[in-house]
């Protein structure tokens, strides 16, 4: 399993924008990141940034890590495409069809991040059955 380092992941990202700024071809991986980038341009700057890449992003100050937002679209959409946890899939289509598909992302998004704190937090593997509750939970809003 392909485990990156804090300092890979915010490479690729930057080297992508990179690529693409430069018209360069894009490996799958990166044209699926320059799909979510593209969808975010308050992270260009960052991206641009040599110095982004080394900084620190805090919560408490309302920072939001532009690279780890990146990161979470792309394990999420990896997730949707095999419907891994089961039920994801579906559950995306009908957040999607209340909004749209970004906007599905990021509900999704709030309870991946949940699910992962408190997998950190008490020191153990992430709940996906937890995961999927919230899930159905943000499904049935409304």
């Amino acid at each position: 399993m392909f485990n990156p380092s804090r300092d890979q992941v915010r490479q690729f990202f930057t080297e992508t924008w990179a690529k693409h700024r430069q018209n360069k071809i894009l490996t799958p991986m990166e044209s699926m990141a320059l799909t979510w980038i593209l969808q975010h341009p308050e992270y260009h700057a960052a991206l641009e940034n040599p110095d982004a890449a080394q900084q620190e992003f805090a919560v408490e100050k309302g920072q939001v890590n532009p690279f780890l937002h990146l990161s979470m679209h792309l394990a999420i959409n990896e997730q949707v495409s095999i419907d891994h946890p089961p039920g994801i899939r579906s559950i995306y289509e009908q957040l999607a069809a209340r909004s749209d598909e970004h906007h599905a992302m990021h509900e999704i998004m709030e309870c991946l991040g949940q699910v992962i704190w408190e997998s950190q937090r008490l020191g153990k593997p992430l709940d996906t059955d937890h995961y999927l509750e919230l899930l159905r939970q943000h499904s049935t809003r409304h």
